[in-house]
């Protein structure tokens, strides 16, 4: 919610410096900022913890209208106080009115960040990360739509993301409960970015209006770009109404088909082919998700396909041979200063280093190294004995682990490739 007057967005300062404390709430330092309010990080003494506080702005220029709106907001959210108990859905603990300050006490997560932090091109969460979020979202209002709340104002200004990547839908003032009462914020409310054409010309808002708002969210989390433009409300109204967005994979061509369907259908005009429940949305979300978690792993093992095919050890191979040990085999990763092969183990590995380099070590002394091409652990490989040689990550390092075991899963003619190249480096190591 924006507060205008005379068509210019304005912030409207406090008339005097906050109160160091309220009731039993004593107020730290300033959180963020709003256009009606301001949050401070408060400890509350009697629980022994910290907690969020909303501290509703008074100024005398306020004309009556925009004192009542602000009025009816804080009574619109003090009104959730307990109502709303899900794990997506940052809970209101309490609110109250003190020597004519209104405020609203939240929960607080330290760390916790604006999801409109990813919503810039050069700063855009992974499309596994955003579906998740936008699924967790998707539960939440499935939740409150059936408490009987439309959130009316969900943006990613709107979406906390924690610290360890969890989700918080935050900021009900705008709500509309199923309640009704005199203090529901009627009108153009909310953020006309995310309002779909049924809100923004007749500002009938339903669950499916805070559906195509999350449609609006995902597109921008995938993109870095909102679907609708405007320079001015009127213009934004008909780009809403008559446009089409540009597609998803124009912008961002990693983001799989499955997922552009399901945002394009979150952004229909018409309300009955958009989703009509967040359990809808969210189910789609979860077979989208596992579809780009299968892309994600497709793109890593041809990645991994491209590092093997440029190494001398597997020059000579057929591209189907190269899959076939990719796939027989174990890809590790290694920190500067691990053990890949400790001295006096029993293994029957065999290794290609794939990328970095590594410290041959006997007796705690360094005897030698290799690099990115070469391999070890042939010995092992051909009959187990305890290696005589420690092998140790002297940078960050990737191995092909093979064992026989592995390789003898392999097609005739992957595996008498892999052996003549076996065989031609053992015997160029033998010599040297």
């Amino acid at each position: 919610m924006t507060s205008r007057k005379r068509g210019k967005e304005r912030i409207v300062p406090l008339d005097k410096p906050a109160p160091k404390r309220i009731g039993k709430y004593i107020l730290t330092r300033e959180l963020g900022r709003g256009s009606t309010s301001t949050v401070y990080l408060c400890h509350d003494a009697y629980r022994g913890r910290d907690v969020a506080v909303k501290l509703y702005t008074s100024s005398d220029e306020l004309s009556s209208e925009e004192a009542e709106i602000r009025r009816r907001l804080f009574f619109n959210e003090a009104q959730m106080a307990g109502m709303l108990d899900h794990p997506n859905i940052l809970p209101i603990l309490d609110a109250g009115e003190l020597d004519d300050v209104r405020y609203v006490v939240m929960e607080y997560i330290s760390g916790a960040r604006p999801l409109s932090e990813h919503t810039h091109p050069d700063h855009l969460l992974p499309v596994g990360k955003a579906v998740e979020v936008a699924f967790k979202c998707a539960r939440a209002l499935e939740y409150a739509h059936r408490q009987g709340v439309i959130h009316r104002d969900i943006k990613p200004g709107n979406i906390l993301l924690t610290r360890d990547g969890d989700v918080r839908l935050v900021d009900f003032g705008v709500a509309r409960t199923a309640l009704g009462g005199l203090n529901q914020v009627r009108g153009l409310i909310g953020s006309p970015s995310y309002m779909p054409p049924e809100q923004l010309t007749k500002h009938i808002t339903t669950r499916e209006t805070d559906l195509y708002a999350l449609g609006v969210v995902l597109y921008e989390l995938l993109t870095g770009k909102r679907p609708f433009y405007g320079d001015t409300l009127e213009k934004l109204r008909q780009q809403v109404s008559y446009a089409s967005p540009m597609p998803v994979h124009r912008l961002r061509e990693e983001v799989p088909p499955e997922l552009e369907r399901i945002v394009n259908r979150s952004l229909e005009k018409q309300p009955g082919r958009r989703y009509r429940s967040g359990l809808e949305f969210a189910a789609d979300l979860s077979q989208a998700f596992k579809q780009a978690a299968r892309l994600r792993q497709q793109l890593v093992e041809q990645e991994r396909f491209r590092q093997l095919r440029h190494l001398s050890f597997f020059r000579d191979f057929a591209y189907p041979d190269i899959w076939e040990l990719l796939n027989a085999g174990s890809w590790e990763e290694f920190r500067e200063g691990e053990t890949v092969v400790r001295a006096g183990e029993l293994d029957q590995s065999f290794f290609v280093l794939v990328s970095g380099c590594v410290a041959i070590q006997r007796s705690g002394e360094r005897v030698g190294q290799l690099r990115a091409g070469q391999c070890f652990g042939e010995a092992g490989y051909l009959d187990e004995v305890r290696r005589d040689s420690s092998i140790v990550a002297a940078e960050e390092v990737e191995v092909l682990r093979l064992t026989a075991t592995a390789v003898d899963r392999c097609s005739s003619d992957c595996q008498l490739r892999f052996m003549r190249q076996f065989l031609r480096m053992l015997l160029a190591r033998l010599s040297s």
